[in-house]
């Protein structure tokens, strides 16, 4: 079967004082998943705003790839009708 398939990805980032908070949506044909990140900076470290939000951004990733792989394994779950666990 060959097709081609978008999944929509949105990335938004919220710098608070010394806290970037980062919340990583994607969009599939069958739902929506979520992943969250935070980053702090400590008030001894420099002030470089893109650190925070990479920090913060890969933390979300982090969490909705670790999802997806969870939603991954309870679909073939279903199909195989055993308990399958995927590694992260």
């Amino acid at each position: 079967m060959n097709e081609n398939k978008s999944w929509r990805l949105t990335v938004d980032i919220v710098e608070q004082e010394r806290y970037t908070e980062a919340e990583a949506r994607l969009e599939t044909p069958s739902g929506t998943l979520t992943g969250r990140g935070v980053a702090r900076r400590n008030p001894r470290d420099a002030d470089v705003p893109s650190i925070g939000d990479e920090l913060a951004v890969s933390r979300a990733l982090s969490e909705l790839s670790h999802g997806l792989l969870d939603a991954a394994a309870r679909e073939i779950s279903q199909v195989e009708h055993r308990r399958v666990r995927l590694s992260h």
